[in-house]
């Protein structure tokens, strides 16, 4: 049987389902990137969806941004709570990125001279951070559902800015990118 908490539950090992997810989420979101997209879908306006990210990743950096704060008060409930939110935010951004990504085929960023350069910048890091974070919020949330505090802190002080940075930059991308749709 597993290590017994404060509470009396048992410490779990989410690492597995962090195994997992990680990999599903990144290998789909991989093999979209490749894709040329779907067929016409007429059942609504998919071109609302980048906009619909663009929101949902502010909403994720504004709960993040909150959380932070929270945890520097030492509020760790409060923390929690905003914690989970930049999840739910996180979680609709996924849903409509895979989706839009699905239907449509790539829009190419028409930019050029320096603007080309830092917007590919912002995107590539981007891209390589927001693949990385999904194992580390997934396993810095498990260590905080231990109770692995020590643990939890020290990755978590690479998770919290690397997450900023993903969230935010992902607005970035989508303000520099929107007239080409």
């Amino acid at each position: 049987m597993g290590e017994k908490l404060s509470n009396n539950k048992v410490k779990r090992n989410y690492k597995p389902a962090i195994i997992t997810i990680s990999i599903v989420l990144i290998g789909v979101i991989g093999l979209l990137s490749g894709k040329r997209g779907g067929e016409e879908v007429e059942a609504f306006d998919i071109t609302i969806l980048p906009l619909m990210n663009a929101i949902f990743n502010s909403f994720t950096f504004i709960f993040l941004l909150s959380a932070f704060i929270a945890i520097m008060k030492r509020k760790v409930k409060v923390h929690k709570r905003f914690i989970y939110a930049a999840f739910v935010t996180t979680s609709f951004f996924l849903v409509t990125y895979v989706t839009y990504h699905y239907l449509t085929p790539s829009t190419s960023y028409g930019g050029t001279g320096i603007m080309a350069f830092i917007y590919y910048f912002i995107l590539i890091t981007h891209i390589v951070l927001a693949a990385g974070i999904v194992p580390l919020a997934l396993t810095s949330v498990a260590r905080a559902w231990n109770e692995e505090n020590d643990r939890h802190r020290k990755i978590a002080r690479w998770t919290m800015p690397i997450w900023l940075y993903v969230s935010i930059t992902g607005v970035l991308v989508y303000v520099m990118i929107s007239p080409y749709y």
